[in-house]
């Protein structure tokens, strides 16, 4: 028996928004993907952070009990302390190349904020009438979805903006307290919240990547 087609009347809305579903589902996944390699860097990140930091102590130290040899082999050769100065400029280098590594994963959530957004103008626009606007999957009103993106999207922005600071300093710093201070800082993300893993599993939850 076939099955009869809709009436020629009906709304087209609803392939509109099984695509913005999908599109919504597939930026949660991205979401997790990025939030993911995100924190490899992080921890290759404050390794590298914490090499250069070992290094300016050991180079320190070594200032501090060889003085005037330290001297003598800089005016007969040019060079200061090559093995470590060479080390830290690899450090820095690799520290360098994580954060914009960082900074491009930052760019990409950012651009899954604006896609969502993009999604609930449409949705807005398709109901402009004022009819009702059944969820996309369960329970989460679309905006939810911005709004979430946009909170996890902040925070790795104010992360990144702290990095870039720490990047800038630390090799630079003398003060071993305020070295400690850049790693502290550097491994414990204060600017992410602890809510962010909750957001995300919740919104994971939402789309059907974990089950109820």
């Amino acid at each position: 028996m076939a099955v009869p087609k809709s009436p020629a009347g009906v709304t087209p809305r609803r392939p509109v928004l099984s695509v913005s579903a999908r599109k919504i589902k597939d930026n949660a996944a991205d979401w997790h993907n990025l939030m993911m390699k995100w924190e490899t860097l992080n921890d290759n990140g404050f390794a590298t952070a914490n090499k250069i930091v070992n290094v300016k102590i050991a180079t320190q130290f070594k200032d501090n009990n060889l003085e005037i040899e330290c001297d003598s082999i800089a005016s007969d050769s040019g060079k200061q302390l090559p093995d470590y100065n060479e080390e830290l400029e690899q450090c820095c280098t690799q520290l360098l190349e994580t954060l914009e590594n960082m900074s491009k994963i930052q760019m990409k959530m950012e651009k899954l904020s604006t896609t969502t957004k993009g999604i609930c103008d449409l949705e807005t626009y398709n109901y402009r009438e004022g009819a009702s606007r059944p969820p996309l999957f369960h329970t989460w009103p679309t905006t939810y979805f911005y709004e979430v993106s946009l909170k996890l999207s902040e925070m790795y922005k104010k992360e990144l903006q702290l990095k870039q600071v720490i990047v800038q300093e630390i090799a630079h710093t003398v003060d071993q307290d305020l070295m400690m201070v850049y790693l502290s800082a550097w491994l414990y993300q204060p600017y992410i919240e602890n809510s962010n893993k909750l957001l995300l599993e919740s919104m994971l939850l939402e789309t059907g990547h974990r089950l109820l």
